[in-house]
């Protein structure tokens, strides 16, 4: 059992206690009673349990440390300013302060070493945890060899209420039990309050029971103020529960030491001078003392550095013999810490011509699946539920299963998410953040609205992870409006830093892949056809990197521009020909990735649209976001209907004669009068 010092814990847990008041008060806004609430259990953590070295902070068997409940993330930024990561007593004064590195929720990838995922939108970041949990398992099955136990670091989290009401919650955690991820242990901050008052008002759920339905193993300690004992006991005893996670319900007080202790007061402001002096006081701190810390609290902390430093010392020591006896497994997991590609997939990308025959983009996306994914071996995840028709499941793959399942082993690649968009995304977001893989998730595009509020995390955490979305259109059918996603490209394209694709033909498959897996830092959503599409004249798989291309009508003035994406691309080609019958000289641009055209300068950007064109777009979804691009939109702004697609497409005017008529309205529109310049980019101010 880990040693314990009761004098030096109650002197952290109280110094915690109250530096956390001052840090909300100064910022005047923030959440002070949890951080008071959970003193004792973030610092039973981090000094008797978690592995991290400060000086190393990504050593990929780093313990991982998730804090759920993300409004109370004063405290982690306290317990990574005590054990010396790159927070100092400025950043937390600044904390919530316009450029800080102290933001009111702790996000991945801002500056802070030590924050794992972002946090703060409640039921994530355990969610993401069931990931972080998933990746470290999958890399121990892959590298570990006898003596050589390379990968077996934990991941802790910490978790309130919210997070338990969150269905994202529900999703991963229950996907965990059935993986059995005893490496995943949970403490929940159980205060009974929320911003409305008391959980009673409405969240009356046996928690205990529902963990252990879903199969994990489950703890109560009844004081967590200050049963420092306890808690570390059942930390403990989690640890050697190896085939299962498990949680460890923590009942505590939120505030401790607060007039208003206990109380929904606490919980998301300020406590005021007044009330923050008192609790200094019966803590036994000088009153006017702000933002003390004493010295044996940091030299405390500091000789646990130590130890960490030693333990990674010790680490590498090992991977260097590993890398003696296993010299190639070395090499490869080298190369996927560097975050270096593979060489070969590029070349293995498949390539087509026009006499090749018409194929849906979802089997197109399984071609390319079947090439590369046995050449990144980083690459791991899988489908809601759909692998059928998203066609994800490449040739030779292995299940991720617990082994005793016999359903698939823990080196398994690919991963049975079940019925849960939500939870698988933000479970992606955990995989690529534990920094050895490459995640992707799949479904029907239009049920990547349930998963939104995880897909906007990954773009935001800057985490590399491809989502798989087929049926991405009317296109999908009879299945009709309840299934076809006519607003969800616009809902996507309003995301920033993301990246959506979609492809019209084999070669912008091919090429969107490539360009998804060479922006590491940007997720991207590949947007896929249940129906076939032709092989087209022009396209190329290394113009998909611009975003968008002429695909034809380069030489001479066109009459008009046809500007589209996916399955609609053939649609302007076969448009511009009708055109062309009549004398009409059109131009045919494919733009795959708007947000890659954007990136690019407006030499190209014009190069594309030239001065003194109407550009008319097509899209058989919402016109909503194209007037940034066209001066007119063809598309589909009302929900869709259930019949054939081919049905579907002439009724709402998805055909060549249709769209060409279209097209010379616009021409006599601009008879006489220049095409006002569309904006490319935003203006350089």
């Amino acid at each position: 059992m880990a040693t314990i010092n009761k004098d030096i814990d109650t002197l952290v847990i109280n110094t915690i206690r109250t530096l956390a008041p001052d840090v909300v008060q100064k910022a005047n806004s923030g959440h002070p009673g949890a951080p008071m609430g959970c003193a004792p259990m973030a610092h039973i953590l981090y000094s008797k349990f978690i592995t991290v070295n400060p000086k190393q902070p990504h050593w990929i068997n780093r313990d991982r440390f998730v804090l759920s409940n993300g409004h109370g993330c004063a405290l982690l930024y306290i317990m990574l300013h005590l054990t010396g990561h790159n927070i100092t007593m400025d950043d937390l004064k600044g904390f919530r302060a316009l450029d800080s590195k102290t933001p009111g929720h702790p996000e991945a990838n801002h500056g802070v070493d030590g924050i794992e995922v972002t946090t703060g939108p409640l039921g994530q970041g355990i969610a993401s945890a069931v990931g972080l949990a998933i990746a470290e398992a999958q890399l121990a099955a892959t590298f570990n060899k006898p003596k050589y136990e390379l990968i077996d670091n934990y991941t802790y989290v910490i978790l309130g209420d919210g997070c338990m009401q969150e269905g994202v919650q529900a999703e991963a955690v229950s996907l965990a039990g059935h993986l059995q991820l005893g490496k995943l242990i949970a403490l929940y901050d159980d205060n009974h309050v929320q911003i409305d008052g008391d959980t009673a008002l409405g969240f009356t759920e046996d928690v205990v029971k529902r963990y252990e339905a879903y199969g994990w193993h489950v703890q109560v300690i009844t004081d967590g103020d200050h049963d420092v004992d306890g808690i570390t006991a059942a930390i403990e005893k989690a640890k050697a529960v190896t085939d299962k996670p498990s949680l460890i319900k923590v009942r505590t007080t939120i505030g401790f030491g607060s007039k208003n202790q206990g109380l929904e007061k606490v919980h998301g402001a300020p406590l005021g001078e007044p009330d923050i002096e008192s609790v200094k006081t019966k803590l036994g701190f000088k009153s006017d003392q702000k933002f003390y810390v004493p010295q044996e609290v940091y030299d405390f902390y500091k000789e646990i550095g130590k130890k960490a430093e030693k333990k990674t010392e010790e680490w590498y020591q090992l991977l260097d013999a590993y890398t003696k006896e296993y010299p190639e497994l070395a090499s490869e997991l080298k190369r996927r810490l560097a975050k270096k590609l593979p060489n070969g997939f590029k070349e293995a990308l498949p390539k087509y011509t026009p006499a090749d025959p018409a194929v849906a983009t979802r089997k197109l996306s399984e071609m390319v699946l079947n090439k590369i994914a046995p050449l990144i071996p980083e690459f791991i995840g899988g489908s809601a539920d759909l692998t059928g028709s998203n066609l994800t499941r490449w040739k030779g793959a292995e299940d991720f299963q617990p082994p005793s399942t016999k359903l698939g082993t823990y080196a398994g690649r690919y991963i049975r998410f079940g019925v849960r968009e939500h939870g698988m995304a933000a479970i992606c977001n955990g995989i690529a953040a534990y920094g050895a893989h490459i995640s992707f998730g799949a479904t029907f595009f239009n049920f990547i609205s349930y998963a939104l509020g995880a897909v906007r995390l990954s773009a935001l955490s800057k985490h590399h992870v491809l989502y798989i979305m087929t049926h991405d259109s009317i296109g999908l059918g009879e299945d009709g409006p309840t299934h076809q996603p006519i607003e969800t490209l616009a809902e996507m394209r309003a995301i920033p830093r993301i990246l959506n694709f979609r492809p019209a033909d084999g070669n912008e498959v091919s090429g969107s892949y490539l360009a998804a897996f060479e922006e590491q830092e940007r997720p991207s959503v590949l947007i896929l056809t249940r129906q076939n599409l032709p092989q087209l004249e022009g396209s190329t798989i290394e113009a998909v990197r611009k975003g968008a291309y002429v695909l034809q009508g380069k030489e001479g003035k066109a009459d008009i521009c046809f500007v589209a994406t996916g399955s609609e691309v053939s649609l302007a080609v076969e448009a511009a020909a009708e055109l062309a019958k009549q004398n009409i000289k059109s131009r045919v641009v494919s733009m795959p990735c708007w947000e890659l055209f954007a990136d690019q300068d407006i030499e190209y950007q014009q190069s594309v649209f030239p001065e003194g064109v109407p550009v008319v777009s097509i899209e058989a979804m919402s016109t909503f976001g194209w007037d940034r691009w066209a001066h007119a939109s063809i598309g589909i702004d009302r929900f869709g209907a259930s019949a054939p697609y081919k049905d579907l497409y002439k009724k709402f005017g998805l055909v060549p004669d249709v769209v060409a008529d279209k097209a010379k309205k616009v021409i006599e529109f601009y008879k006489g009068r220049t095409p006002e310049n569309k904006l490319l980019r935003p203006f350089p101010y």
